[in-house]
């Protein structure tokens, strides 16, 4: 049976953002989500029809059709956040889904109410796409000297295989 996948993402001030980790997290990673989840703090709800939309365009390009939801949040409401987010990522990690989550774009009130449950229960993946200049344009249009695509669970694996803890070498 193959692995059930989830993504979620944090929208913030850029929608763009949100689906330029998503593209690159396909090209790059071929992180194909069964289920999407997306949350946004009430302030950005105008964004959402336009970030699905978005998502389902991409997903066709690679043949695929991921189910999509969002949850709002009120805004700077962590403890509601937490209790959303972190239960939705106990229920995924509960049905064996790997999680891929997606901080890029999220402003820091959701990016820590989804890190501290991410952090508790290992996820999979945790997507950052770097980008050195802001720019408001879809992923394919920035050069991509100037974008990385960084997962930071993969990172504090590697580095904790490598013998790496804390930034120094250990013996």
């Amino acid at each position: 049976m193959p692995e059930k996948k989830a993504y979620i993402t944090i929208l913030g001030r850029s929608s763009w953002a949100v689906l330029n980790t998503y593209y690159a997290a396909l090209m790059e990673k071929a992180y194909y989500p069964d289920n999407i989840y997306i949350f946004a703090e009430d302030t950005y709800s105008e964004d959402i029809p336009k970030i699905i939309e978005g998502m389902k365009i991409l997903s066709a390009e690679f043949d695929f059709n991921p189910k999509i939801k969002f949850s709002l949040v009120e805004e700077n409401d962590f403890i509601t956040a937490v209790k959303k987010i972190g239960g939705l990522i106990k229920e995924l990690k509960r049905q064996n889904y790997s999680i891929a989550i997606d901080i890029t774009s999220g402003r820091k009130i959701l990016v820590a109410a989804a890190l501290i449950p991410a952090v508790k229960l290992k996820m999979s993946h945790v997507f950052y796409l770097a980008v050195k200049n802001l720019e408001s344009k879809p992923y394919m249009m920035i050069p991509l000297a100037n974008q990385q695509l960084r997962d930071f669970a993969e990172e504090v694996e590697k580095g904790v295989t490598d013998g790496v803890v804390d930034g120094t070498k250990q013996p």
